[in-house]
């Protein structure tokens, strides 16, 4: 067996071939990395996010075809089914319709987007009547793929689990491609995972392409469509109710993208009590920015003074975690490549060697894998692998330039612009150990109907 390579080397080589092969990629590493949250600065300079929206369309135009090599590993691998037919890939029915109804968008779509440049030599009659014939298709089936129904919940049977959290709500955004029976498969995975009830506020699909551009639109024109507004709602309603002492919040993908944005609502509109419920964790986040002030000038300038101690829970969110596989091209597109800006991606990164974007299949099943009694198996290679922090110094040599961090992968620049804050370990004081993912993943707290002391 070959020793396995770093991963530098491994994108170095990925970068510099013409044809991917997928099983040549060997994505391993000694080590799950992890990314401590940023702090936030005192510069006056804006932050990228909030830049010419056509200038941001094209660098992430650029950043989609430099990472386009991964795009192959989506859906790899394809039979890792721990959670049997909740998980997407699984060879049941209804998945088989799923997957046919989005094989043919595929091509529709793409076929479309191809004609429309010929549309010009139509009359303007019959270049509008074909739009709209397409459009009817796409909708039609989209209609198939949704349903009806806004909101959906969790339907597995928790048992003793079910009354235990009336304190706590859980709200469940999902991302691409994602119809009405893989949203239901993604809730009651999670449920299992966590023993909870899980609200799915459905971002619906209008298939892979059409959702991209979607996407685009939403984190460059910082544009709240209808599943936004209506997530909005949602989220608010329950961080204002007395009932509630946790909101939990959990982003997939697109959903991702929708979260950062309603978050920027709820920063402008909730008092820091109300705000300091909320927690949020993330898979495969596609958005570019994730904001998370300071509560008090003063606590933003602690943490700016080399060797201060900032203070405990001075954020306004006192807890948000990203999980990321490096072999995952949504993640490539999002967090992996905006974490490496100065400013702004707040919270965690842990960042796995491996590939696939799937929810339940790629990223649930090997960070929180189910035994045989669907309870979460408190041993697992994820949690048990080794932590290995971002190199000290990344963020005093990051290039300011979003255009220029991005094309050139934070090169030289560290893996990300990070500091050690909110590390409940100093790596300072871990000469000589190995901490585990465990130790830093407060979202491994909640397992199997747990809860985090504080």
């Amino acid at each position: 067996m070959s020793s396995p390579i770093s991963t530098q080397e491994q994108l170095q080589h990925a970068e510099t071939q013409a044809h991917f092969n997928l099983k040549s990629l060997k994505l391993a590493t000694r080590g799950v990395k992890l990314l401590p949250s940023q702090t936030g600065t005192l510069t006056e300079a804006p932050v990228p996010y909030t830049g010419n929206p056509f200038l941001l369309c094209w660098v992430d135009t650029l950043l989609f075809f430099k990472e386009a090599w991964s795009i192959v590993g989506v859906l790899s691998p394809m039979r890792q089914w721990n959670g049997g037919d909740m998980d997407e890939l699984y060879p049941s029915l209804a998945n088989l319709i799923c997957l046919g109804l989005h094989g043919f968008l595929i091509v529709f779509q793409l076929a479309f987007l191809l004609s429309l440049p010929f549309t010009i030599l139509l009359p303007m009659w019959a270049m509008i009547g074909y739009v709209g014939a397409v459009m009817t298709v796409v909708f039609a089936i989209a209609r198939v793929l949704n349903g009806g129904e806004d909101t959906s919940y969790s339907t597995v049977d928790l048992e003793d689990d079910a009354d235990k959290h009336d304190d706590e709500c859980w709200i469940y955004l999902n991302g691409v491609s994602v119809g009405k029976h893989w949203l239901k498969g993604n809730l009651n995975r999670l449920s299992l995972t966590f023993r909870r009830p899980i609200i799915g506020v459905h971002n619906q699909t209008y298939g892979i392409i059409f959702d991209l551009i979607q996407c685009l639109i939403e984190r460059n024109f910082c544009y709240p469509t209808t599943d936004i507004r209506r997530s909005y709602v949602t989220i608010k309603s329950c961080l204002l109710s007395e009932q509630h002492k946790r909101v939990i919040l959990i982003l997939h993908s697109q959903g991702g993208i929708e979260g950062s944005l309603i978050l920027d609502w709820l920063l402008s509109e909730l008092p820091h009590d109300v705000l300091q419920k909320l927690e949020i964790y993330t898979f495969g986040c596609a958005a570019n920015h994730f904001n998370n002030p300071h509560r008090s000038y003063t606590s933003l300038v602690a943490a700016q003074t080399p060797g201060s101690t900032p203070s405990a829970n001075n954020k306004s969110v006192r807890h948000i975690e990203h999980y990321a596989n490096n072999g995952d091209f949504v993640a490539r597109w999002g967090v992996l490549a905006f974490t490496r800006m100065q400013y702004r991606y707040m919270g965690r990164v842990f960042v796995r060697a491996g590939t696939g974007h799937l929810l339940n299949q790629h990223y649930l099943n090997v960070m929180f894998p189910l035994d045989k009694n669907m309870r979460i198996e408190e041993k697992n290679g994820f949690m048990d692998q080794s932590v290995m922090f971002s190199d000290e110094g990344a963020e005093s040599r990051a290039r300011e330039s979003m255009g220029e961090t991005l094309m050139n992968g934070g090169r030289g620049t560290g893996d990300a612009i990070v500091v050690n804050e909110n590390s409940p370990i100093e790596p300072a004081k871990l000469a000589n150990k190995k901490p585990k993912v465990r130790a830093f993943s407060r979202l491994w707290e909640y397992r199997n109907g747990m809860s985090p002391n504080n």
